[in-house]
């Protein structure tokens, strides 16, 4: 089992694919994609490129466990459980947002 995941790239904070195509910050609203849904994975993967709104998007394994999804490796642990530094007021990219350059 897999889910995606990425960082926003306006704030940088780590955000999974959700089941209805959104990127959210929260792992246990994660879609959890199965061996033989490799194609939508890689659609899902495509169109995020695409849009230049999340980076350094990874597929990651997860189990689940007692109902929760936890990932096997322990940097998306620690990165599920949120910032090991202060964490200072950010801004979510909106429908309409976009990245000034």
């Amino acid at each position: 089992m897999e889910i995606l995941t990425g960082n926003e790239l306006t704030s940088g904070a780590t955000v999974y694919l959700d089941g209805e195509g959104r990127w959210v910050e929260d792992l246990q609203a994660a879609r959890v994609f199965a061996k033989e849904e490799a194609e939508s994975r890689d659609a899902a993967l495509a169109a995020t490129k695409a849009t230049g709104r999340v980076i350094s998007l990874e597929t990651e394994q997860v189990n689940i466990v007692e109902g929760r999804i936890v990932p096997q490796r322990l940097r998306e642990r620690i990165r599920a459980a949120g910032p090991t530094a202060p964490v200072f007021d950010r801004q979510h990219l909106g429908e309409d947002g976009h990245v000034s350059i």
